[in-house]
């Protein structure tokens, strides 16, 4: 079974209406959030600062430090040190090793 999206509702709605003016709004709808969904986006303020970040980041993770010790460097929060950091294991720019229960993160060679 797909997915309903909203483009899939309308092309059931659009083939259960029979023609008229309602059948040509579901179909100028549909349209809409075609091309909004294909449109490409420049990043936002917050992703561009985040992006900034993760170069000071992995400048810094010469050698293995902790989520918190990164947050209490940069004055960030450890949630979002945290989201950080995963997000450069996944990029793999970062690795994580795991000692005793407790992640640390070094910067890939």
């Amino acid at each position: 079974m797909t997915k309903m999206t909203y483009a899939v509702a309308l092309d059931v709605a659009i083939n259960a209406v029979a023609e008229g003016e309602a059948r040509e709004k579901l179909i100028a709808l549909k349209a809409q959030i075609e091309k909004k969904n294909s449109a490409e986006r420049k990043p936002t303020k917050a992703q561009v600062a985040n992006d900034a970040m993760k170069g000071e980041i992995v400048g810094w993770l010469t050698e293995a430090h902790t989520a918190t010790e990164v947050a209490e460097q940069f004055g960030i929060s450890n949630q979002k040190a945290s989201a950080l950091l995963t997000s450069l294991v996944k990029g793999g720019t970062v690795e994580r090793t795991v000692d005793k229960r407790k992640a640390y993160f070094k910067a890939v060679a």
